[in-house]
């Protein structure tokens, strides 16, 4: 099969690698319908996480399944599944209290920038669509299987309510995607932290009442301004860096909320500051697999379209592209069609 592999920093390749087999009764393959992109891939293509030895790449996956492990009974050959990044047995104690991200035999997904994709602890993790969906549903169940899933849970982990006000900061697809969450659990108001019109024109589509094109302490000064100086029922962190987090904890109102889901990256809480702010801080790899029924249905029926938050298609063999227009801000995120 070919895939994607990262060899340096900048230096991602199309590649002929080995077909996936299955290793253990509870793994399963798929051929990848679409695959994509992602934010958290431009971390080690811009060198500030390691890439060590060359090695695929991808976390992102639909498709149909090809074969299951003898374990395997809740999916077969044929069908249409979407998953999660982190797989899970969907049977331990932290699978049963809903943090199946955190599973006890979780695996984080590494390999679906391909063809095919092995899916370990596939029972757990793999949910088949009734039917085949059309292929103008495969955008948005992609997005699902995280992006969309991660920015739900941004939005459950901040608590966010029918009525009230929330930030989200970023506006990548996660946080795209969690301007969709938050409108879907009800708030009223959507404060939107961007720079860049494309992405303010699909936060207010997606349900954003309000742009802030501020950043840090000014950023923090401008929410404020727009809440009466008291700041945020809930914000929703969707970068990972330090401006960021510092930026979503300083924003919320004192007994409200910040859900964190860009992966930290030299972030430090101030102890003192968080400990006189009043403010609750959740949040970590998102549990998608909590969310996965709730949200196919909710993209099956055309209730969301997070799908849109792909502007760009390219094949498989052009990944390369993908990820330089993703690293100079010319695409929000690419879909990859083998």
């Amino acid at each position: 099969m070919r895939g994607a592999v990262i060899h340096a920093p900048g230096d991602v390749r199309f590649e002929t690698l080995d077909d996936p087999k299955i290793l253990h009764p509870t793994d399963a393959i798929i051929r990848t319908a679409v695959t994509c992109v992602c934010g958290s891939d431009l971390w080690p293509y811009r060198g500030l996480e390691p890439t060590g030895d060359p090695h695929p790449m991808g976390h992102e996956y639909v498709g149909f399944v090809e074969e299951v492990g003898s374990a395997v009974t809740s999916v077969q050959p044929g069908q249409f599944v979407v998953g999660s990044f982190a797989t899970s047995d969907n049977t331990c104690a932290n699978c049963r209290n809903g943090f199946q991200s955190n599973c006890l035999h979780r695996e984080f997904m590494s390999t679906c920038q391909a063809d095919y994709v092995r899916i370990p602890n596939a029972q757990g993790t793999l949910v088949a669509t009734d039917e085949n969906p059309d292929e103008r549903f495969w955008p948005g169940l992609l997005a699902v299987s995280d992006v969309m899933g991660t920015g739900w849970w941004a939005a459950d982990a901040a608590e966010v309510e029918p009525g009230s006000t929330v930030v989200v900061v970023g506006d990548g697809a996660v946080g795209l995607c969690a301007i969709i969450a938050a409108n879907e659990m009800g708030a009223e108001r959507i404060i939107a932290m961007s720079r860049h019109e494309p992405r303010q024109k699909l936060a207010l589509e997606f349900g954003a009442t309000d742009i802030v094109t501020e950043r840090g302490d000014e950023g923090v000064a401008r929410v404020k301004d727009l809440t009466g100086g008291i700041g945020a029922d809930s914000v929703l962190e969707c970068v990972g860096t330090a401006q960021a987090m510092q930026q979503a904890v300083r924003a919320a109102r004192p007994g409200g909320n910040v859900g964190f889901v860009g992966v930290p990256h030299e972030v430090a809480v101030d102890g003192q500051e968080l400990f006189f702010s009043h403010v609750g801080l959740r949040g970590g790899p998102a549990p998608v697999r909590r969310y996965l029924p709730d949200l196919i249905g909710r993209v099956l029926t055309g209730r969301i379209d997070p799908g849109k938050v792909f502007d760009l298609t390219l094949p498989l063999e052009q990944v390369a592209d993908g990820y330089q227009a993703m690293d100079e801000r010319r695409a929000i995120k690419t879909l990859l069609t083998p």
